[in-house]
């Protein structure tokens, strides 16, 4: 991690993310508190979070945007138009106001989308193929580090400042990220990739009179040409299928925990937020560890071992126990950061360039559309199984997935060593030179004759 933090143009865009990280992480928790203060009701603070999920049906569209402009003033304006939507926020008074933050949620939702895929052909531009998985550690590092205090923090500052306050921090965090990333060009890597709407109009008055036809993608085919890479290319078909069937179960715990804090542990409600933190804490450590997994086992290894690691968490949680139960939400938290980075790499390795934007957002919604499908799944299931049952499918089908994605780690090996540089010539003494001379000298000559 410390290679690729070394490279100015990757610092700051390191920068720049942290910036805007942090205001999502305080965001993200803050606006569905602020529902629930505002109306009182768990559902519609709920709500929220599909709100913000939602705009993943647009990532077709995204990503085709994202594919046709330079990335770096795409970053830039997506975060000032970030800055901007929040300002709604400050007209929010009472229950009648709460579509407001509904449509901030969306609206924000949309651009955290673009970001993602933004952010995936910079890093690419940036940083050279082998460094990608330490680029990728080092962002996961620094957002499962945000998760230990965001959330909290949020909460935290609309309790003490106010939702409006809040909007006001979220604001400087997104302006902040555009400056950073903005200013400082002269070290930016150069963009050479070619935007598909510069490409030179066809010569139409001779193909026309010759029968000839522009051989350019229209734009439906544009649209759907991530997630036919996605279909089309072998490792990446492994890995959204595996980790999807994973995230079509994993979802649900987010309402089993809770379930197994108040009936399993006999806690109050709050004490998710303790095991939120360890969890935090294991999301850390992986992402320290993420790199080193992946140059040792490859992309899809490291993907694998990140879905199966949720496996024996999930199974440990089947019987409520404190220390055990703290001991699987760390393992739980470790193995989010090796997903996504084995995940992230994996597609910024298998793409070309001018299709990353396009395959970042279809596999962004391909692995969050099982996920928020689970979790809206996991409050019924939950009220009508034991969780302790629910646990235990949770397990058994996350290590089913894992081995699924294990089985296919041939599809992407880990790179090799880099290779030697040629050793010169050491250049040899002159008293060796003559000695050799010598003895060549002494040496008889079957050719010659006496």
């Amino acid at each position: 991690m410390r290679t690729v933090l070394s490279r100015p143009d990757f610092r700051l865009l390191f920068g720049g993310l942290l910036a805007s990280m942090t205001a999502e992480s305080i965001l993200l928790l803050a606006l569905a508190v602020w529902v629930k203060d505002l109306t009182g009701s768990d559902g519609l603070a709920g709500a929220t979070i599909f709100v913000i999920l939602a705009p993943r049906t647009l990532a077709p569209l995204v990503g085709w945007f994202v594919d046709r402009y330079p990335r770096r003033p795409f970053f830039v304006v997506t975060n000032l138009a970030t800055a901007l939507l929040l300002t709604p926020l400050f007209a929010v008074r009472d229950a009648g106001d709460m579509w407001l933050i509904y449509a901030v949620a969306a609206l924000y939702g949309l651009s955290n989308l673009t970001v993602g895929a933004v952010l995936s052909r910079l890093v690419r531009e940036m940083v050279p193929p082998d460094l990608l998985g330490e680029a990728n550690g080092a962002l996961q590092t620094a957002r499962q580090g945000l998760r230990l205090i965001g959330p909290l923090a949020g909460a935290g500052l609309y309790v003490a400042l106010g939702g409006w306050l809040l909007a006001l921090v979220g604001m400087v965090g997104f302006l902040v990220a555009a400056v950073v990333v903005g200013v400082p060009r002269v070290v930016a890597a150069p963009d050479t990739t070619p935007a598909p709407h510069t490409s030179p109009a066809p010569h139409t008055s001779s193909m026309a009179s010759a029968g000839g036809s522009d051989h350019r993608p229209r734009w439906p085919q544009e649209l759907v040409a991530g997630l036919r890479h996605l279909a089309g290319e072998p490792a990446l078909r492994r890995a959204l299928l595996g980790y999807g069937l994973g995230s079509l179960v994993m979802g649900f715990t987010e309402s089993l925990i809770f379930a197994y804090v108040d009936r399993g542990l006999g806690r109050e409600p709050a004490f998710v937020g303790v095991l939120f933190t360890v969890q935090g804490i294991g999301g850390l450590v992986g992402g320290l560890l993420s790199a080193a997994v992946l140059r040792r086992i490859g992309e899809l290894g490291a993907l694998a071992v990140g879905v199966a690691l949720f496996g024996p968490a999930a199974l440990m949680l089947a019987y409520p126990n404190l220390w055990l139960g703290l001991a699987a939400v760390l393992m739980a938290g470790l193995s989010l950061p090796l997903t996504l980075v084995g995940l992230h790499t994996l597609i910024q390795r298998r793409t070309p360039p001018e299709l990353l934007g396009r395959v970042a957002a279809a596999a962004e919604a391909a692995v969050r559309f099982p996920q928020a499908f689970s979790i809206g799944m996991g409050a019924l299931v939950v009220a009508l199984l034991d969780y302790r049952l629910v646990f235990a499918s949770v397990g058994l089908a996350t290590l089913l997935a894992g081995n699924y994605l294990w089985r296919g780690r041939h599809l992407s090996p880990p790179p090799g060593p880099p290779p030697r540089p040629p050793v010169p010539a050491q250049r040899r003494a002159p008293e060796a030179r003559a000695t050799e001379v010598g003895a060549l000298a002494r040496t008889p000559d079957p050719l010659r004759r006496s």
